[in-house]
This record gives C-alpha cells, structure tokens and sequence, in this order.
C-alpha cells in the first residue's frame, strides 16, 4: 500500500511513498522506517528512532504525528507547520539512554532546512519520555 503523506490543498508538502527515501537520513525506504511510525501501525521503539520519525513529520508537514508524538504536559493546543521552511537534512549528534531498558532519553542534532530561500539549521537536545508506554518528546534545548 502506497501512502502519501501531504495532505490536499498542500501542495507544498512532499509526496512520500513507501518507496521513497526516508527523510530521516537512515539507510531504508519511508514506508519500512518512518512512515510505520507516522501511520499508526507501529510506535518508536527509542527516543531517537522517534526524533528521527518527529524530523520526517516536518518534512511531511504532518502536524497531527507531532503533536501525538508531543508529551501532553508541554504539547502546544495545535501547532502551524510553516508551508516556507522545507527541511534538507538531519544529523544525530548524540544520544543518553533512551532505549527500550530506559524511562527517558535525550538525542542531540542538527537539522538543515530552508526557509523562504535563505539556509540556516537548526542545534538542539531534544528530551524524550515513556509516556503510557510510548515514546514523546518532551522540550528542547537550543544549543549554539
């Protein structure tokens, strides 16, 4: 079954398919790596596997997977994903803990991205819990 994540009337969404790339910048198509995640069918098994996930739903402009992936006790009401930042890359920089042994995780990266044609990039620790057993992101840290 072939997906796609943009949704009508968003045209500047990126069509993903099962096939696609991953955005994530891992090494396997959409569909065997983050589009499980966005679609329901399975949940992040580590904080980074849901930062990764998190940072293709960005890509996809899929509001609604952020905000379910988003801890209810610092999760915004809704969130406006800007139709002029289209992300261009992710690299992990790091991780603590997280794993299926532990309660909380943090992975730190940087995201490039373009914004309304200028380039910039995006440095942050990102704090992941279990929450009713899944992993959410918590809050972030911007770092120089």
């Amino acid at each position: 079954m072939s997906r796609r994540s943009s949704r009508p009337g968003r045209d500047h969404a990126p069509a993903l398919t099962d096939t696609s790339p991953c955005p994530c910048g891992l090494p396997a198509t959409y569909g065997e790596c983050c589009g499980r995640f966005h679609s329901g069918e399975h949940a992040a098994p580590t904080a980074e596997l849901l930062m990764r996930s998190r940072y293709s739903a960005f890509v996809a402009q899929d509001a609604a997977y952020l905000l379910r992936t988003w801890h209810p006790a610092t999760r915004p009401p809704h969130l406006e994903i800007d139709p002029g930042m289209h992300w261009k890359g992710l690299e992990i920089l790091g991780t603590t803990d997280g794993s299926s042994f532990h309660s909380s995780g943090t992975v730190t990266f940087r995201a490039r991205y373009r914004h309304h044609g200028k380039r910039g990039e995006v440095h942050e620790r990102s704090s992941f819990e279990r929450h009713g057993g899944a992993w959410v992101y918590v809050d972030g840290v911007f770092l120089e």
